[in-house]
């Protein structure tokens, strides 16, 4: 059998996960120079252009992505492998997930997690959108996909909406209309109290503005109002912040918001809305063992269910 230079391999690995000649030539030791001759020499041996340089910026050929993606997981094997029989076990984790489940759910925990594993050195990857599964981007990955070939995934949270708004705007419903029970703990408010109240809608849940509410209003087997007072936001922190201030009723959940954690603002007694998002930790399956990632899952699992995100 015949093999490619591989020092060359472990210098074209540093270089495309870097993106930068000169930052993997820091990270090996060498020079720039010498990194640009083992990036020749490999594309030489497999007869492909590995990187195109377009001014300043460093990119993967199509043909170079995809020898990345084969070889990386062989070399961070390798790596593992002989760190494992020296008895020096890689706990460095590297965690991908939404921004807004990362600042409203996992930062807050993090001192949990330094208190009950503190060789555990997890680093963050805050994505607006969801993380693409690759080890170019993060070892573990909380993401909406749990088909992803080749990865474990564990459930930590499927979604619902509820109501919500400031104690002082509930007080206020409840002085306006008084005819109503608001006081009732054993049957859910109808929908059809919230007319004429400024709703507090986040086009970004369904990409769609006002479709979050008119959804809610279905799941009661009820129509939005069509003189619905929709005010637009486009991220559910907004509408968080503006409910906390007084301007009327959001839809939010459990990850955004804690509801016993939280003086200002009140879960409403209205029904859920379930969407289809479900929230899972994901995970290379030929990783699974790592004791970095088995740390890392077991505490997310931990919590997920502490927390009361998932059972």
């Amino acid at each position: 059998m015949k093999y490619p230079p591989l020092k060359a391999l472990a210098v074209f690995e540093t270089v495309a996960r870097l993106n930068s000649f000169s930052q993997a030539a820091t990270e090996l030791h060498v020079s720039q120079s010498a990194v640009s001759h083992q990036i020749r020499m490999l594309e030489d041996y497999l007869g492909e252009t590995l990187f195109n340089r377009q001014g300043r910026y460093l990119l993967l050929t199509d043909e170079g992505r995809s020898y990345y993606e084969g070889i990386a997981p062989a070399l961070a094997q390798i790596q593992r492998a002989t760190e494992q029989l020296q008895g020096h076990e890689n706990m460095q984790v590297r965690l991908a997930m939404f921004s807004s489940f990362a600042v409203r759910w996992l930062i807050p925990r993090l001192p949990s997690l330094q208190r009950q594993h503190p060789q555990l050195d997890l680093s963050l990857e805050m994505m607006n959108e969801a993380p693409v599964l690759s080890d170019r981007v993060a070892d573990c990955f909380i993401t909406l996909d749990n088909a992803q070939r080749g990865f474990t995934t564990e459930l930590i949270y499927s979604e619902r909406l509820f109501a919500i708004c400031s104690k002082t705007f509930w007080q206020r419903m409840q002085d306006e209309q008084p005819q109503f029970d608001w006081a009732s703990q054993t049957e859910l408010l109808d929908p059809g109290v919230l007319a004429g109240y400024p709703l507090l809608s986040i086009h970004s849940i369904y990409g769609q503005r006002g479709e979050d509410w008119r959804r809610w209003y279905a799941a009661a087997g009820a129509q939005l109002p069509d003189n619905a007072r929709l005010h637009h936001f486009s991220h559910m922190l907004l509408a968080l912040e503006a409910a906390r201030h007084h301007q009327g009723i959001a839809l939010t959940n459990d990850y955004m918001h804690d509801v016993d954690d939280d003086g200002d603002l009140m879960m409403l007694p209205f029904h859920s809305l379930h969407t289809s998002d479900s929230f899972y930790l994901a995970y290379k399956t030929s990783r699974q063992y790592e004791p970095g990632i088995r740390l890392l899952s077991q505490w997310l699992v931990q919590q997920a269910k502490a927390s009361g995100l998932r059972d």
